[in-house]
């Protein structure tokens, strides 16, 4: 051994803590043979095997071969194996590990716990992804975004206009009259008709965007909004010719619809993946449902663009899967994410072409 190599050491107390309990649990898992080693050979083959591949990443394989055992045995006994996952170096690699002996430990439901001898304070979280929860930077650019939306708002109330009729109104809808003015496809977003339309965009965009910016950092949870937003004017601007188009749906929906491949795309990770998966697909799907219901079986003229939620939701889907935080990489995440990338380009370029060229659609529609 090199005398440069670190040496880490572990101490064994003689009572057992929950701690070594739950090590010696992992490690008589991957102990095959029973024998009290586990082989750098059978750890690989066990986690190239299918039954395996939840409880270890692909990456592990290459840092424990590179991590020589203490005595050159070819093996690694508890000892060392205690201290390769408690290993601060490693901590990247076997996070997984780690927090899922914090939920073993911290339960889901539960008041503080205050015995004679310590006192515990229970806390929650999602996956792994209480170690990527941060409040700093913070997280100021969908409440930003809210702000401009509000006073805007405001500022046409102030002069008798809640309906997308005002001055600021008039500057940023998506007019379909006016599609040579690009920055409509974008600014339609900032005009709300009515108090009731702004209030549902706000309480999405803080309660469920501002979570995501803590995760993901800003610019990764604004890129998915605005191309949300994007997608849902070129999808319409095709479909609609001649509506025109207010409100942060598109962008809404992007974000719900990137929190779903937040699940996706960290599905071991998190607590109840499913649950949360069926929850905001079954909200999407109604309120989606609703509109289409109201204007094709009711015939009501309500101006509800279900399209631009529809496009909002699937470029908030496939941007998401792209450039959301995937906390623990898996050979199959990564044909998914070129394939949602590629997707996602050729579907704006296709729109962005569209509205450029296919000048017939338009004129037929005046």
């Amino acid at each position: 051994m090199p005398s440069r190599q670190r040496e880490t050491t572990v101490s064994m107390p003689l009572t057992p803590s929950r701690s070594d309990l739950y090590w010696r649990r992992i490690f008589e898992k991957y102990d095959k043979d029973k024998d009290g080693r586990i082989s750098y050979v059978e750890l690989k083959e066990i986690i190239n095997s299918v039954e395996y591949q939840h409880d270890l990443p692909d990456n592990v394989v290459d840092k424990i071969m590179a991590l020589a055992d203490r005595d050159n045995s070819g093996y690694l006994d508890f000892n060392e194996f205690v201290a390769m996952m408690q290993n601060p170096d490693l901590k990247a690699v076997f996070g997984h590990f780690v927090a899922r002996y914090v939920h073993s430990i911290i339960p889901h439901r539960g008041p503080v716990d205050t015995t004679a001898h310590s006192t515990s304070i229970f806390t929650y979280s999602d996956g792994t992804y209480e170690e990527e929860y941060s409040c700093w930077p913070p997280a100021i650019c969908m409440i930003l975004i809210s702000l401009v939306e509000i006073v805007l708002f405001c500022y046409d109330a102030a002069h008798g206009h809640t309906q997308g009729d005002g001055t600021i109104a008039k500057l940023f809808i998506y007019n379909p009259h006016k599609r040579q003015e690009a920055w409509r496809f974008i600014t339609y977003m900032l005009v709300h008709v009515g108090v009731v339309h702004l209030l549902v965009n706000l309480l999405v965009q803080l309660f469920l965007g501002v979570p995501l910016e803590m995760v993901h950092r800003w610019w990764r949870v604004v890129l998915v909004y605005l191309a949300g937003v994007a997608a849902g004017s070129l999808a319409t601007s095709l479909t609609d010719p001649k509506v025109y188009l207010a409100g942060a749906s598109g962008g809404v929906y992007a974000l719900i619809a990137a929190h779903i491949a937040t699940i996706i795309m960290n599905w071991s990770e998190m607590e109840f993946a499913i649950i949360q998966l069926l929850v905001f697909v079954l909200l999407a799907a109604v309120d989606i449902g609703t509109a289409v219901y109201d204007r094709y079986w009711r015939h009501l003229d309500q101006n509800i663009g279900y399209v631009a939620h529809l496009a909002g939701a699937v470029a908030g889907l496939l941007v998401g899967i792209g450039v959301l935080r995937n906390l623990e990489k898996r050979k199959w995440e990564k044909r998914l994410w070129w394939a949602a990338v590629l997707i996602y380009c050729s579907l704006m370029a296709a729109g962005i072409l569209a509205n450029i060229f296919w000048t017939e659609r338009f004129q037929k529609s005046h």
